[in-house]
């Protein structure tokens, strides 16, 4: 062999050892796929995203994902698990800064639901959004969604109730729907527009209205 092919053979770079789906340990590839389903299917949504680009995200390999989950639909519904676990995550946090104060809140949970739409990125509800996505009622993931904002409707229905209202659950309703306004309202006028601004002066009003001008 001459002193040029022993240099271009010295030259050769070798193969490295660690490639894009090193990560296969199964707790470990669950959450690098659970965060980048999270990311991807909020961001564009459930039937756009194929599961080659959430392996790509994750950094793992296909084999990975089948470990972990059966299938896109599995993982479509662990990621919703996930969101319904973050959500009710933010409404306790809004609720625990007035322990012992429904009217407050009430009105708590409005301030900060606003905010929260008004973030770069915020793409509405996950669940909604999951909904349009699926126009067959009986799809596991639609009825996912209903129990989620059954749920929420039953903790406001359960404030109103504390707050004194005189009909908690139609107080309840108005809320829950306001509330599907500021979803729908930061993705067709945009983030802190007037939508948005006005749902937590709107809410107190409601509120005030329906428990006797307790709301302050």
């Amino acid at each position: 062999m001459s002193e040029s092919e022993k240099s271009k053979q010295t030259a050769r770079p070798s193969a490295s050892p660690r490639t894009r789906g090193a990560h296969t340990a199964g707790p470990d590839a669950q959450q690098l796929l659970l965060r980048a389903a999270d990311e991807l299917f909020y961001r564009e949504g459930v039937r756009a995203v194929g599961v080659d680009a959430v392996v790509e995200r994750a950094g793992v390999n296909k084999m990975s994902l089948y470990r972990q989950f059966s299938s896109k639909d599995d993982l479509m519904m662990a990621y919703l698990e996930r969101k319904d676990a973050q959500f009710f995550g933010y409404v306790e946090k809004s609720f625990a800064k007035h322990p012992g104060e429904p009217v407050k809140q009430l009105q708590q949970y409005f301030d900060d639901l606003a905010a929260r739409a008004s973030l770069e990125g915020y793409r509405g509800c996950p669940f909604v959004n999951v909904a349009v996505e699926f126009s067959d009622s009986a799809h596991p993931a639609r009825q996912f969604v209903f129990r989620n904002k059954q749920r929420l409707l039953a903790r406001l229905t359960e404030l109103a109730a504390a707050a004194g209202a005189d009909d908690p659950e139609t107080l309840a309703n108005g809320l829950a729907l306001m509330i599907e306004g500021v979803y729908a309202a930061s993705q067709t006028y945009g983030a802190q527009c007037g939508p948005i601004l006005a749902a937590p002066k709107v809410a107190a009003q409601l509120i005030a209205a329906a428990c006797g001008g307790k709301a302050g």
